[in-house]
């Protein structure tokens, strides 16, 4: 297994409430709700570092 990156995160009470509802609807941890949310962010903008995804046109 890779080797993870930690880091601190400010959420608001509401906005973590939420997350949380989301990620237990999915079956996934609040950590792993926001890592499945960054990797799609990145893969739909074309910067994800596997290359793969949406093809950055700039």
């Amino acid at each position: 297994m890779s080797e993870k990156k930690t880091f601190v995160l400010r959420l608001s009470p509401d906005v973590y409430n939420s997350l949380e509802k989301w990620a237990a609807e999915e079956f996934r941890s609040v950590n792993g709700q926001l890592e499945w949310i960054i990797e799609k962010a990145l893969k739909d903008a074309g910067r994800h570092p596997s290359g793969k995804g949406k093809i950055n046109n700039k």
